[in-house]
């Protein structure tokens, strides 16, 4: 037995096989190298492939594997050839000794807990073929601060953290290219390769990651996780700006490098007898740009004058005809046959199961993550200094740029191995949680999953430093996750009237304010799966007071130190105003959580 980390013993940890290719990159390769024996997971191997450089990577890279022969070694092709990136990854697998594969490009860097944890999710996750999560796109790793507004993460298109199965995420991806895995964030079974086969030596620089992940994507479920793990460096160097500048690529028109990546998809699925499926749909559609080059434009352009001509249209019948007769006429078009009241055409929402059980993860963009964000950017402001997040830090880095000092990661078990501070909030005491300590809690869809919210709001304002601010939302509508309810509890929905009563028995109520978001059409888009992509921005900023989808409070705690005062208010509340919450300890913490979906 032998310590590995600051806190952790572990016997016997699968190897993993990192390996970097690299042509030419001596700014960077030290750097990506660096972020490799940086992991606190120290079970690992580094193969550093040469695809043919003639700068001074070579040297670097012959460098480390001389002065750490058992962690590092150099790989190159027979003559010092460039045989291309997926000739280069192959050579890198085939002397791999691990039982887990792992890619870093030259250029970009693991971030320090990569390794360990998903080592760990595959460990508990026997089924995934591989895993990956978001992808940080790093602009600012120039130093200036003008450049940090380019940050990004990758949308993953599914519901995070959740085990996908074959080939939901191949038809994502051939719809939407913005929700690939990064290569640099994968982590692969070596066995995977010995099943489905190894990159495809012809695809030498784009998409030659996506003809493999096509392969495992078709046959084996993925893990897709919701932290990051991966920066990746976007310079005027990097391959794929290489390929836009020299028009070989293209994210959002048809391109050389798309037709030829779709086209071998069409022979891969072919050869195995795929053309009945929803994926051999999906793939013919976008193939119909590559197919009639000439004919594509033209209907896209008909499409589009069908469109403005039908809007112009109904301008000018809507300043020229009587209101009345446009009424008659809407009503006979739309409700011919239906009673005198008039009716509605459901078309593809007459149905009794949803559109998407996940949300709308796998459609876009999940319409109470729009109000969530909307309500944080909004308050931007306050975060800012030391901030707790719960569940992970997302929030914290998108909304908190440079003014956040600190960033902790509460969580109520010990699996989530990103938290900083496990503890439970319906029972913590000042040795787990310090009072006064943070000056912004983010707590996003948290509190319906905990059975005694009150005793949990009492345990924010004590670990809130005076004149800190919790920001937090919760659920006024929407669908039950049974998955959510299994695990963590689900136990309730709110109001604005209940949020501020509940909040008010803890703070004053002059500090607290209490907004909701949405309306009947968001609301109903929202229980069906449906994705912000799918509604107008128009459509989901109109606010209806009588349709409360997310409620939001900012709570500031007074800089005056009213401790004593309101702590003594909330605990005689709690025997005489909602007795029916009251518990002991032992039944709070089973029945609380800080897990959640967002």
């Amino acid at each position: 037995m032998k310590t590995v980390s600051k806190s952790e013993t572990i016997v016997d940890k699968p190897l993993v096989s990192g390996i970097v290719i690299f042509l030419n990159e001596e700014q960077f390769i030290e750097e990506a190298i660096a972020s490799v024996f940086a992991q606190t997971y120290n079970n690992w191997e580094l193969l550093l492939v040469d695809d043919g450089s003639t700068d001074g990577s070579t040297a670097i890279a012959r460098r480390y594997a001389e002065q750490y022969p058992h962690k590092v070694r150099y790989l190159e092709h027979e003559n010092h050839q460039n045989c291309g990136m997926s000739a280069a990854r192959n050579l890198g697998v085939r002397h791999a000794q691990g039982e887990y594969i792992a890619f870093l490009d030259a250029d970009d860097i693991w971030l320090p807990q990569k390794l360990v944890q998903q080592v760990a999710i595959l460990e508990s996750q026997p089924e995934a073929a591989m895993l990956y999560g978001r992808t940080h796109f790093w602009f600012s790793w120039t130093g200036n601060q003008s450049d940090r507004q380019y940050n990004y993460f990758t949308e993953l298109g599914v519901e995070p953290d959740t085990l996908v199965q074959p080939p939901t995420l191949l038809e994502l991806f051939l719809q939407n290219e913005s929700t690939v895995a990064s290569t640099c964030s994968v982590l692969i079974r070596r066995e995977v390769f010995q099943k489905i086969g190894e990159f495809e030596p012809e695809f030498r620089t784009m998409y030659e990651d996506m003809v493999f992940y096509t392969k495992i994507f078709l046959q084996a479920p993925v893990f897709v996780s919701g932290k990051c793990w991966d920066r990746y460096r976007q310079h005027p160097q990097s391959s794929c700006r290489i390929a836009i500048e020299e028009g070989e690529y293209n994210s959002f028109h048809p391109s050389p490098a798309r037709g030829t990546f779709l086209r071998w998809v069409e022979a891969y699925l072919r050869d195995r007898g795929a053309e009945r499926t929803q994926v051999w749909s999906v793939l013919q559609t976008e193939l119909l740009p590559y197919r009639y080059p000439l004919l594509y434009p033209v209907g896209r352009m008909l499409r589009l004058w069908r469109q403005q001509a039908k809007t112009v249209l109904k301008s000018a019948g809507r300043r020229v005809l009587p209101r009345d007769l446009l009424y008659w006429l809407k009503f006979q078009k739309r409700f011919r046959g239906t009673s005198h009241l008039g009716g509605v055409r459901f078309g593809n929402l007459r149905r009794l199961k949803p559109v998407s059980q996940n949300f709308g993860f796998n459609r876009g963009l999940p319409i109470d993550r729009y109000y969530i964000e909307k309500f944080l950017a909004s308050h931007a402001d306050a975060i800012r200094g030391h901030v707790l997040e719960v569940s992970e830090n997302k929030y914290t880095l998108k909304f908190g740029s440079d003014r956040v000092s600190k960033s902790d990661i509460l969580h109520v078990t010990q699996d989530n191995l990103a938290a900083t501070i496990v503890a439970d909030l319906t029972c913590c005491d000042e040795n787990s949680v310090p009072s006064n300590t943070f000056d912004c809690i983010i707590i996003t869809q948290t509190l319906p999953f905990i059975y005694d919210v009150r005793a949990a709001i009492a345990t924010l304002h004590r670990i809130l430093k005076p004149g800190g601010v919790i920001l937090a939302t919760f659920a006024g509508i929407s669908q039950v996750s049974r998955s959510d309810m299994e695990t963590w509890g689900e136990y309730w929905r709110f109001t604005t009237l209940s949020t501020r009563k509940l909040f008010s028995e803890a703070f004053p109520a002059a500090q607290i304010k209490v907004e909701a978001y949405g309306n009947v059409l968001a609301a109903m888009s929202f229980l069906q799966g449906l994705a912000v992509e799918e509604l107008r921005q128009e459509e989901l900023d109109y606010f209806d007071p009588d349709y409360e989808l997310l409620i939001s409070v900012r709570v500031t705690k007074p800089e005056v130190n009213h401790e004593n005062t309101w702590e003594n208010t909330w605990s005689q509340s709690d025997t005489t105003v909602c007795p029916s919450l009251s518990q002991p300890a032992s039944a709070r913490v089973a029945d609380s959580a800080l897990s959640s979906r967002h």
